[in-house]
């Protein structure tokens, strides 16, 4: 089955196509980057309007890298939601119209189920059941996944999510936006023990999250150094430093705690925060030293992308499941609510 991906929730316009048999086809990525980046953050006027200006013409890029006409399409799948209500808007207009057009069926995504099964696009998937990592700008949350569409939540973040306290510490720098890669790839230069900062949440029993205190802490460190600072440039490093530490310690608690709970051994990650490359050495090496397996999906599918979209929605097409012509976009979704796939 030939199945084309839409994935516009946020500030990405993403498109794939995905074959049953043969696998992903081809996949292309607009970012909305400079759009934003004078606000400091996402406008979602803004980002409906782009999503708009570019669904269309990508389309027909993505058709033509993966070598098919329109015409062999099988099935549409698009981001129904959680995410921007304009933005998805504008992916589920476009998706249920062609759809129509073309007299094939169409299915709707959840956006974090495409990030959960993003790793199994991989050549070397893991198998069910396992306990399931997402982790970026908008969501913090450990799943244990028994199977596709049977998700239970474990826990979840409080307050900020992982991905956003990145951003917005970032911000409280003067490190512009996006931030929180910036911020990643500055406490690589940034000294270990300079600061010391508390790792939230993992001293009580449980696997929720919270990393607003975390944030603040960052804040109040820099108030308190920057003035007397002979060298701020270095001074933002060791605290980017510190808070990443902060951040990929309680993560991986979080994470060990959640096997030893489920009695599972196979951990997936995904989401944005997933292409942090100390959270992927550490999590590695605690693989190797607590015997469990760790999946992360290729980098460029950590952030939002069409080809988890297809993917996922190629699944649930296969198994008979499509949606009316009526348009059901959800700002908020919970996963719990997802229909499992038939067995």
């Amino acid at each position: 089955m030939i199945v084309l991906g839409i994935e516009s929730s946020c500030d990405e316009t993403g498109l794939a196509v995905y074959d049953s048999e043969q696998g992903l086809l081809a996949h292309v990525l607009h970012s909305q980057v400079a759009v934003h980046a004078e606000y400091g953050g996402v406008v979602p006027e803004l980002a409906s309007r782009d999503h708009i200006r570019y669904l269309l013409p990508l389309i027909g890029e993505v058709l033509q890298q993966a070598g098919i006409g329109k015409h062999e399409l099988e099935g549409i799948a698009y981001t129904a939601g959680p995410g921007l209500i304009g933005a998805l808007m504008s992916g589920a207009a476009v998706a249920r119209s062609l759809a129509w057009a073309l007299a094939i069926p169409a299915v709707e995504v959840h956006h974090m189920e495409g990030h959960l099964l993003a790793p199994l696009l991989e050549e070397e998937a893991t198998d069910f059941p396992f306990v399931a990592l997402l982790v970026s700008g908008g969501h913090t949350l450990l799943a244990y996944v028994a199977a596709i569409g049977e998700y239970e939540i474990i826990g979840q973040s409080l307050d900020d999510a992982a991905g956003e306290a990145f951003d917005k510490t970032a911000k409280m720098m003067g490190l512009g936006y996006p931030g929180g890669p910036v911020l990643a790839e500055l406490a690589a230069s940034g000294r270990g023990d300079a600061f010391q900062f508390p790792r939230p949440m993992t001293g009580r029993p449980g696997l929720d999250f919270s990393f607003s205190g975390l944030k603040t802490f960052a804040l109040n460190t820099w108030e308190q150094n920057r003035k007397q600072s002979d060298n701020k440039d270095q001074l933002r490093a060791n605290i980017a430093c510190a808070f990443e530490q902060a951040v990929v310690d309680t993560l991986l608690i979080k994470c060990r705690r959640a096997l030893q709970q489920t009695g599972c051994a196979r951990l997936v990650v995904a989401g944005g925060v997933g292409a942090n490359q100390r959270l992927r050495q550490r999590l590695h090496q605690s693989a190797k030293e607590h015997q469990f397996s760790v999946s992360f999906p290729r980098l460029e599918f950590c952030t939002d992308n069409g080809a988890m979209i297809a993917f996922a929605g190629c699944l649930r097409l296969q198994a008979g499941q499509s949606q009316p012509l009526d348009i059901d976009a959800r700002a908020r979704w919970p996963m719990e609510d997802l229909l499992p796939l038939r067995r």
